[in-house]
């Protein structure tokens, strides 16, 4: 199983941009599909975005769609979830997963139950 750290979250202005970074423990890391997920107060937990091992396919949910950039490094070990634009409804706990039953494949997994290790999380918070 795959260990994720997320760091990067925080408290901004509505308007404003974060970057979240995932720092992965294990050698498979290169060849799994990652996403980054978010669960509100009182609110199921939501697919915001994958990226594939190669990097060369991302899926986003239609709300961060031209605001949310996902990327990897590989080498680092490390995904990253670019947030720009930042909106009040964007106000979550982010969920870095590695879905390691999808591995050297360019199809983007979306539902919770595909992603089988999961960081601790860190808040976002966008204030109005």
């Amino acid at each position: 199983q795959v260990q994720l750290v997320e760091s990067g979250g925080g408290l901004v202005q509505a308007g404003g941009s974060l970057r979240l970074s995932c720092a992965a423990s294990t050698r498979t890391f290169s060849s799994c599909t990652m996403g980054w997920f978010r669960q509100a107060p009182g609110k199921e937990r939501e697919f915001v975005a994958a990226i594939t091992w190669s990097g060369r396919s991302t899926y986003y949910v239609d709300s961060v769609k031209g605001r949310f950039t996902i990327s990897r490094d590989n080498p680092k070990n490390t995904v990253y979830l670019q947030m720009n634009s930042l909106k009040p409804e964007d106000t979550a706990v982010y969920y870095c997963a590695a879905a390691s039953k999808y591995r050297y494949t360019e199809y983007t997994p979306r539902a919770v139950s595909d992603f089988g290790s999961w960081g601790q999380g860190t808040q976002v918070t966008v204030s109005s």
